[in-house]
């Protein structure tokens, strides 16, 4: 019943609130796995993504998001799931592996599978170094890789707000990407790097960001 009630009431109800602009949406396949890769500006971004991409869209969700306890927690749980989230363990590497594969079932099943290659959301503006994640999907499972830029999604809930804000957001899709000339070279680290930069450089032609050739360190993380 959520998920019914996510897609054909809640949407509706986000996109006339916000009215985002949304452009190339044509360029998504219709059928078959497809691989969302996405700039990261805001916490939120994955409900933009949710609510202007015609197919379902999943996404990797921490695990303690579902655990929570009584009617309260299972009714967040559902939700997430109604959402799009799979619960995954973060923190360590065993952790990316869990992310990878749960990606990966979802493509391999022919679903739509969205990441942030930049690995966090971008704290200054700028697009950051990809992770090769996003090959290792791509290449394992033959995915196309439709790169999505994000515009003005930062302004719906600033650092220290608690309640969403209106704001004007875009969101732009590109033309898919293939990568099926590297089949059966996905263990080579080369070609993920290379495959990676290219996936990155497609999103960056679709938002305009300035380009750091560096990852983006987690808000949690401290610098060296």
């Amino acid at each position: 019943m959520l998920p019914l009630l996510v897609r054909f009431v809640l949407g509706p109800l986000v996109r006339a609130l916000y009215r985002p602009q949304v452009e190339g949406v044509e360029n998504i396949p219709e059928d078959g796995p497809v691989l969302l890769a996405a700039n990261h500006r805001a916490a939120l971004d994955t409900g933009v993504i949710t609510f202007t991409t015609p197919r379902q869209v999943r996404f990797l969700g921490k695990a303690e998001y579902f655990t929570g306890k009584g009617i309260k927690g299972r009714f967040t749980a559902k939700s997430l799931d109604a959402l799009g989230y799979i619960p995954v363990e973060r923190g360590n590497a065993q952790a990316g592996l869990a992310a990878l594969e749960a990606g990966r079932k979802v493509l391999t099943d022919g679903g739509v599978f969205a990441i942030y290659p930049e690995g966090t959301r971008s704290l200054d503006g700028r697009l950051h170094r990809g992770h090769t994640g996003v090959a290792a999907l791509a290449l394992s499972t033959g995915a196309k890789v439709v790169p999505v830029a994000l515009f003005g999604t930062e302004g719906i809930q600033p650092n220290g707000a608690r309640i969403p804000r209106l704001a004007k957001i875009k969101v732009r899709f590109g033309e898919p990407l293939d990568f099926a000339r590297y089949e059966g070279q996905d263990s080579s680290s080369a070609i993920r790097r290379s495959v990676t930069d290219e996936i990155m450089y497609a999103i960056l032609e679709l938002s305009g960001q300035e380009y750091v050739d560096t990852y983006h360190k987690r808000p949690d993380e401290k610098a060296s």
